[in-house]
């Protein structure tokens, strides 16, 4: 089971999800997006809640308001976070998240520590968690077939990009042929005129 989030505090909104147990989040782990941002509260055990960018977009261009929305809800679906006021929540790329066998269900690392960053919780905000709890959405998602649709979405475009760029590049060989076409058959009209010139024209004598 997911549960799904809507984030509508900027045009378009944001979709934030979370698994509803640590095997769940083995799954959102594995099948994760390159989109995909993911938030936990620091050194506490809670919830793994991520955040869905647009494509093209970063970890920096999370709007404010965004961020706090995700780092309000980790908190309150933290046991022991929850409870406790000015906390840290950690949140990094999804291709950060390290996953080695040796780890617990739910449990995970970082390949690069310089791309987690933190966002620092004040205190919970009820006027925040309860907007975000009253858009809550339960999904059975195949999340496998989903990935593998975004995959092959963007393996089509990769690829008629390609074509693209071989369409211009062909156009582009085409058009030079041309110019240097003409460019030579410029240089033989000239050569050809100054031929003429130097035979002069034929004249009869009357004298």
């Amino acid at each position: 089971m997911v549960f799904y989030f809507t984030s509508a505090v900027v045009n378009p909104d944001y979709t934030i999800y979370m698994g509803k147990d640590k095997y769940e989040n083995e799954d959102l782990i594995k099948y994760g997006w390159p989109e995909d941002i993911w938030f936990h509260v620091d050194k506490l055990s809670s919830a793994h809640v991520y955040l869905r960018l647009p494509k093209g977009h970063t970890i920096n261009d999370i709007p404010p308001e965004v961020l706090i929305d995700c780092a309000q809800l980790v908190k309150n679906n933290s046991i022991q976070g929850c409870k406790m006021n000015n906390i840290n929540v950690v949140y990094t790329p999804w291709a950060n998240l390290k996953k080695t066998g040796d780890m617990d269900v739910g449990q995970i690392g970082f390949h690069r520590q310089k791309e987690v960053k933190i966002v620092a919780v004040e205190k919970k905000v009820n006027e925040i968690v309860n907007r975000l709890e009253k858009t809550k959405v339960e999904s059975s998602p195949d999340l496998a077939a989903e990935k593998e649709s975004r995959d092959q979405e963007e393996r089509n475009e990769k690829k008629a990009q390609l074509q693209e760029h071989k369409r211009k590049e062909k156009e582009e060989q085409k058009r030079r042929r041309e110019m240097e076409e003409l460019k030579n058959y410029s240089s033989l009209m000239k050569s050809e005129n100054m031929k003429t010139n130097e035979d002069g024209y034929d004249s009869d004598d009357f004298m």
